[in-house]
């Protein structure tokens, strides 16, 4: 996101003077957020217009790194937002029974040792296990490591130190975040009008939409408008006809119940991912309570069932009535049409199995003000705004269907449809590649970089069957004093860090 107004410039005479954000929640309030931080000092009118009678889906409670730039590009001190939003930190997710039944390993947020000899550390690690070394990739990563000790802190400034090798997310109530943010925007002019809109007009000769109407009789004019109103899709997809690409060929799951339960034991740096008969059940750790969740495919198992099965599993006591959701995964065929941008819900869904929601509707907001256009430039910036989400979803479907891939599990029809799959070429492809030669697909763009990639196909048990020829070149008997080393240098710099709770209790503990 651009840090400041001077990196966007608008023409007087053909500027969007004005902005209508239909729908708060985390997208829509992440939206005005974004907007009036560099574009509201350029004299952006923005109004969002919601109704506390409409429900928000309030999950999307763990988050990726990067939302920390997003906060930080506003000028939003962390500790503050921490307390406000009764969080905790987030070093990766573990999942639980993915690769087989008993498996875990956690994704984390951070490199696995370091190149050597400008070759990727995971050739090492695979040449280990070719030699019956011990060759578990946790032990070389320090938020791992540091997860499973439960400890924190942020990450080192000197890019020398191994405690600089890792980043970091926050578990957070997204409620509390969107009223955080809301009261961040009230207080840089973005009107809020509360109500809901029973009309959306559109000029008769383009169809671009020209105002929305609420049951008031008040009509809310705009040059520009945001859809931010959740599965309906108000605009998009009500109004504009926009078609929605539908991936639950690829990604089954359609349902979800969620509830709040207390937490037994400390609070935990990471978020719980735990594969099921018939989906996978969600643990986000907050400091007042545990989010839970259980995301599962209704052709396989029922909706009571599935309610049973994830309170069974609740560890405290319970604190809310269970949620159902239902959801298609896919993507709307295409995020902006006219003088219309879906973000959110409404422009698409991926099952928040490694904690997306947030990343796409950060990409959404930031890729729209990087291209926010005049009334005469519609065309163009639509086009590459929408080649840039496409990619991003995309990727991101990928890397989700991969942990579903990458298994043995045939315990249940669910995982028995899943094996038996055909995947999209784009994820065969990256597959295949690594099981061949171990290498892994880079891409300047997108949520996962390689580690990402490395912990799944590792912690799922796809290991190369070849490795890179240049880290061939230490012998077999410098590689385990090698691999050693780095694990020695790993395990001292974790012990030295603070426990999880200590650096809340010292930082940002709400009161």
């Amino acid at each position: 996101m651009p840090t400041n107004s001077e990196s966007v410039k608008i023409d007087d005479e053909a500027a969007v003077k004005k902005v209508v954000i239909v729908g708060g929640g985390t997208a829509g309030w992440m939206s005005a957020a974004g907007l009036c931080s560099v574009l509201a000092p350029l004299g952006l009118e923005i109004i969002l217009v919601e109704s506390e009678a409409i429900g928000t889906v309030g999950v999307g409670e763990a988050t990726l790194p990067h939302i920390r730039f997003f906060n930080r590009k506003l000028g939003i001190d962390e500790n503050e937002l921490m307390k406000a939003t009764k969080a905790t930190y987030k070093l990766g997710i573990e999942f639980n029974n993915w690769g087989k039944i008993g498996d875990s390993y956690i994704h984390p947020f951070g490199d696995f040792g370091f190149p050597i000899n400008r070759t990727g550390f995971h050739h090492y690690i695979s040449r280990a296990h070719k030699m019956g070394l011990p060759s578990h990739l946790d032990q070389y990563s320090v938020p791992v490591m540091a997860a499973r000790m439960n400890k924190f802190q942020t990450p080192h400034a000197d890019t020398e130190n191994v405690l600089s090798t890792y980043g970091y997310a926050y578990q957070f109530d997204a409620g509390l975040y969107a009223a955080f943010l809301r009261k961040f925007c009230e207080a840089r002019g973005v009107t809020r009008i509360e109500g809901r809109i029973n009309e959306v007009t559109q000029n008769k000769e383009n169809g671009v939409i020209e105002a929305v109407t609420l049951e008031s009789g008040e009509a809310l004019s705009g040059d520009f408008f945001i859809d931010c109103s959740g599965f309906r899709g108000l605009l998009i997809s009500q109004t504009l006809k926009v078609p929605y690409k539908d991936w639950t060929n690829h990604l089954p799951c359609d349902r979800a119940v969620t509830a709040a339960c207390e937490a037994v034991g400390p609070e935990l740096p990471y978020t719980k991912a735990t594969a099921k008969s018939s989906g996978w059940q969600w643990r986000i750790p907050l400091q007042h309570r545990v989010g839970n969740g259980y995301v599962y495919c209704s052709e396989f198992i029922s909706d009571e069932d599935a309610e049973n099965s994830m309170l069974s599993d609740l560890e405290g006591t319970q604190l809310s009535e269970p949620k159902r959701l239902r959801f298609t995964t896919g993507q709307r065929q295409k995020s902006w049409v006219k003088n219309c941008v879906a973000i959110g819900l409404s422009g698409g869904f991926l099952e928040p199995l490694e904690s997306t929601g947030i990343y796409l509707i950060q990409e959404a907001i930031t890729n729209l003000i990087e291209m926010f256009p005049t009334q005469t430039s519609y065309e163009v910036d639509r086009e590459e705004y929408n080649r840039l989400m496409d990619i991003e979803f995309e990727r991101v479907r990928d890397f989700l269907l991969l942990h579903y891939v990458a298994t043995t599990r045939n315990d249940s029809p669910f995982w028995r449809y899943l094996t038996a799959m055909e995947l999209p070429e784009s994820l065969k492809h990256k597959i295949e590649l690594f099981k061949s030669t171990g290498r892994v697909i880079s891409y300047e763009t997108g949520a996962f970089k390689d580690p990402s990639w490395l912990a799944v196909y590792f912690g799922q048990n796809i290991v190369p069957g070849h490795v890179d020829p240049l880290s061939l070149h230490m012998p077999d008997t410098v590689l385990s004093g090698q691999l050693g080393s780095v694990s020695q240098t790993i395990a001292h710099a974790v012990q030295s860090m603070s426990t999880h709770k200590d650096y809340i209790d010292a930082h940002c503990r709400a009161l």
